[in-house]
């Protein structure tokens, strides 16, 4: 990666004294310019705040460096307030790309939204949610009884889909994770692994009586009736990594934790 003027550098905070304080201190040695105009955004906080910065980025070009100050910080770097130039000038680049949603609820308004992570079906009440899944065109599953379903990109594939079980894909290989949130029946199914180039369509059964939400990473549509995902080549934001600690290295380590 080219060097790149360390005056060109924003800094985002996610709020907490510490990341605060830490980014003042940077600011006054690297400067700080306008999130609009900067060449690349310096992150102090947790994955959290990873995945707001790069939403803001997505139609842009700009990478985004993260230092940890968060709870796990998958995807950022150690913190250091030396040599951030020489950092970015030699890091690693890895370039994600989102899951296009499609939305339509029980009134029959559309909306769309991006995720980087994954899309998520839930369960709005008690009652356990009934969705069929048709994967281009064809209907594959009748009818899953579950507190909900999500499809995931292989850089989300090491958060929530991990947690609901579903399988950890290699950062740059070309599928997505089709996993069940607590099912029910059929009892034995757990999941699938798709091409990139996959057109997922959930639709709710009982809707009324059995409401459920979508939400692509921190973006929430309720009441839905039908949501069409897949995967979206004409946006992607770039993330910045140190040398031996690529997003890559990451996930494949992940693969080996017991």
């Amino acid at each position: 990666m080219a060097s790149r003027p360390t005056e060109r550098i924003s800094f985002v905070t996610n709020g907490t004294p510490e990341a605060d304080v830490a980014a003042q201190r940077l600011q006054q040695r690297y400067g700080n310019i306008a999130f609009e105009s900067a060449e690349v955004v310096v992150a102090l906080g947790g994955d959290g705040l990873m995945l707001q910065t790069l939403h803001r980025v997505m139609r842009t070009s700009v990478p985004v460096y993260g230092m940890n100050f968060g709870s796990v910080g998958f995807m950022m770097n150690a913190f250091s307030e030396d040599d951030l130039g020489d950092r970015l000038a030699a890091a690693q680049q890895t370039r994600i790309y989102p899951l296009s949603m499609q939305v339509v609820d029980t009134t029959g308004r559309a909306q769309n939204a991006l995720a980087l992570n994954e899309v998520s079906l839930f369960r709005s009440t008690y009652q356990a949610a009934k969705i069929q899944i048709v994967i281009d065109g064809e209907t594959r599953l009748e009818e899953l009884i579950c507190d909900g379903v999500l499809l995931s990109t292989p850089a989300g594939s090491t958060a929530y889909n991990l947690s609901a079980h579903g399988p950890i894909l290699p950062i740059e290989a070309p599928l997505l994770a089709l996993t069940p949130i607590s099912p029910f029946r059929p009892r034995r199914w757990r999941g699938a692994i798709l091409g990139n180039r996959a057109v997922v369509k959930f639709i709710t059964r009982e809707a009324a009586k059995r409401p459920v939400s979508a939400v692509a990473d921190n973006i929430e549509f309720q009441n839905v009736l039908e949501v069409t995902v897949r995967e979206d080549r004409s946006h992607g934001v770039t993330l910045l990594f140190d040398p031996g600690t690529s997003l890559e290295e990451r996930v494949l380590s992940e693969q080996f934790r017991y």
